[in-house]
């Protein structure tokens, strides 16, 4: 690794490791990373405090503005935003709802060359949805109509110069009510035959019994991505990638996402990172870093552009988690 690269890493420059490495975070504006990320000067005085109940317990969380967002982009060439998986951009009477106009704050701030993840909306593929305090069958769950009315319609007039891929989500399903994979392979079949082609599909299942043949073939069929993440109940990145029998589905593309600690429930993994200014020790799971590197090396041998994401959560603090990656894949680059 030659000084200018070096340095480089050490102020959490990562734009250029490679062609085809994206290496961004889920989410940005974290106050913590003042001093990685952000200038201090800059923005120390536009720090907006709120509250935050996780687990039953309160937490203060401390949020830049959303200008702050161009010096994310000095850093980092791709960004997951995922407030649009809490909300539609859209309401059900084509109206643009709060989360439309903070993405189109976002849009403002961006240049030529900055790449976005985003997520859709869990109003169309969460099979339940947490409303009044229980979790409730899900009325639009794979719903073509709603997904291109509510999502992609106006996800493409406000961000398509710079979407690099579009993440659905599906929560983990509890063993007494897990989809039987036909089925549910069947379904993904229909609504995928049903929305726009588009090349920037990718699914995370984060049920371990649907990682099975019959969902990822449909998945490769319309080339839609299966999104490689480390997640609490979700068997080893590497696991994964050799369950679609080492195949990445889409064509041209690759999402990984690394958001908690394997074994460790979101609650947890917050209270343990934040303020999510440095790494927690002994909280990332061992081999995190060594298989997300294996797998960019595979995507690159294929040609195929990966987008790696970072949450604060699989470890205290993501800047300093992609350093890790950044120096093991430029390591190994170099050495092979």
């Amino acid at each position: 690794m030659n000084k200018n690269v070096s340095s480089d890493l050490e102020s959490f420059r990562f734009r250029g490791l490679h062609p085809l490495l994206l290496l961004g975070t889920a989410s940005d504006r974290y106050a913590g990373w003042i001093g990685q990320i952000y200038t201090r000067e800059r923005w120390a005085k536009g720090i907006a405090r709120r509250t935050k109940t996780v687990g039953g317990k309160v937490f203060q969380e401390e949020v830049l503005p959303v200008p702050s967002v161009r010096e994310y982009f000095a850093h980092f060439q791709t960004l997951e935003i995922d407030f649009t998986f809490y909300a539609p951009l859209r309401d059900d009477r084509g109206e643009p709802t709060r989360v439309f106009h903070l993405l189109r704050r976002y849009a403002q701030y961006l240049q030529p060359g900055d790449r976005l993840v985003l997520k859709a909306s869990q109003a169309v593929f969460a099979r339940r949805l947490y409303r009044q305090g229980v979790y409730m069958k899900n009325a639009d769950y794979l719903n073509p109509e709603v997904f291109v009315r509510q999502f992609y319609e106006p996800a493409l007039e406000l961000l398509h110069p710079w979407l690099d891929a579009i993440v659905f989500e599906q929560e983990y399903q509890k063993k007494d009510g897990r989809t039987p994979p036909a089925r549910a392979a069947g379904e993904l079949d229909a609504f995928f035959r049903a929305v726009p082609a588009d090349d920037r599909y990718h699914v995370e299942l984060r049920t371990q019994s649907l990682l099975t043949r019959p969902v990822l073939e449909v998945l490769e069929k319309w080339g839609v991505g299966q999104v490689l993440s480390h997640w609490t109940w979700l068997p080893p990145l590497w696991k994964q990638f050799l369950t679609a029998e080492r195949r990445f589905l889409n064509a041209g593309s690759v999402v990984v996402r690394l958001m908690t600690p394997r074994g460790v429930r979101y609650e947890d993994a917050y209270a343990q990172a934040h303020p999510f200014n440095a790494l927690v020790e002994g909280m990332q799971t061992p081999g995190m870093v060594e298989d997300t590197v294996r797998l960019i090396k595979a995507a690159v041998r294929e040609g195929k552009r990966i987008n790696v994401i970072v949450n604060n959560r699989a470890g205290g603090n993501a800047p300093l988690m992609a350093q890790q990656i950044a120096r093991a894949f430029l390591a190994g680059h170099s050495a092979g």
